[in-house]
């Protein structure tokens, strides 16, 4: 386990280590996550739920066969329709004794706008997170991808849904994610400060940025759960209309047939490895505990005013 302050990381011998009380190797988080994946995967066969490795984790099955060699999270795409199936079959069929579904509810926020899966008898604490009160289990991100309206006009209308969305979701602004509109956000907010008014505004928004369902005529989808910068892109819906396999740490993973065309749109060139500066692990964390279920740090490492961020 270990306590991570600020940019507290570095490389001996080509792998990362995070340094605190103890060091643990980023390559024992992957693998913990990794146990995770081919769980949820198992899972997904099972009930027939559609998804696909996606972002870095897409990049890692190509490029390296496996995890970015800094990369510290997996990220999977999943068509809205089997997103919404999800939560309820994994609590009906799954071994949630081990592994919770988590999504942001009425009661719960996450200030987390995707659902992940997460192994209770573990803990990473997000920094922007240890002032709540959820599951602090290492995770894994399922982002829904949706219908894209072909027209411009209502195509910006729903990317002002997504932004409501995620204002009222994550309850903050970030310049990352809405650089040229934070501050009408940070108005927004202390303006409206009732949960419960909140929850309702996100929960609106979320069916309005959502109501174009994919199907045959679709030409477009879109992801409307991450960074602003994949927001804005429209992805041709051919790229997801089928799975190939990939190894990725010696399994076969399924990737969108079109992941070329996908990751390129997205990244770029993303065969060309990023500066060495810019390799490290991309999530804070203020405690982290391979071995230990987050339940263990209540009121130690979260729900404690000296610990929150």
């Amino acid at each position: 386990m270990y306590r991570l302050k600020g940019n507290n990381i570095r490389m001996n011998d080509k792998e990362l280590f995070f340094e605190g009380n103890h060091s643990i190797r980023l390559r024992d988080l992957q693998l913990k996550a990794l146990e995770i994946l081919l769980y949820f995967k198992d899972f997904c066969d099972e009930h027939k739920l559609k998804f696909f490795l996606c972002g870095g984790s897409c990049i890692g099955a190509i490029r390296h066969k496996g995890f970015i060699p800094w990369d510290d999270d997996i990220d999977m795409f999943m068509p809205r329709n089997d997103y919404e199936r999800l939560e309820e079959l994994w609590n009906k069929y799954a071994d949630t004794q081990k592994y919770s579904c988590c999504r942001s509810n009425k009661d719960i926020n996450y200030k987390h706008p995707m659902t992940t899966i997460r192994d209770n008898n573990t803990t990473f604490i997000r920094d922007y997170q240890a002032g709540l009160d959820v599951n602090h289990g290492v995770r894994i991100d399922i982002i829904p991808y949706d219908g894209c309206p072909e027209s411009k006009i209502k195509r910006l209308i729903q990317i002002g849904w997504a932004f409501v969305f995620h204002l009222f979701n994550r309850e903050a602004t970030s310049s990352t994610h809405f650089k040229y509109i934070g501050k009408i956000g940070e108005i927004i907010l202390r303006i409206i400060k009732n949960k419960d008014t909140r929850y309702k505004i996100w929960k609106y928004a979320e069916g309005q940025m959502t109501k174009y369902p994919i199907n045959k005529d679709t030409k477009y989808v879109t992801d409307l759960c991450s960074y602003f910068r994949f927001i804005k892109i429209r992805y041709p819906k051919e790229y997801f209309d089928d799975i190939i396999y990939r190894e990725f740490e010696g399994h076969q993973m399924p990737i969108p047939i079109g992941y070329d065309g996908y990751l390129k749109m997205a990244f770029g060139d993303y065969m060309e490895l990023p500066p060495e500066e810019e390799r490290e692990p991309k999530h804070g964390a203020v405690y982290i505990d391979l071995e230990n279920s987050y339940k263990n740090y209540r009121g130690i490492y979260f729900i404690n005013d000296s610990d929150k961020m």
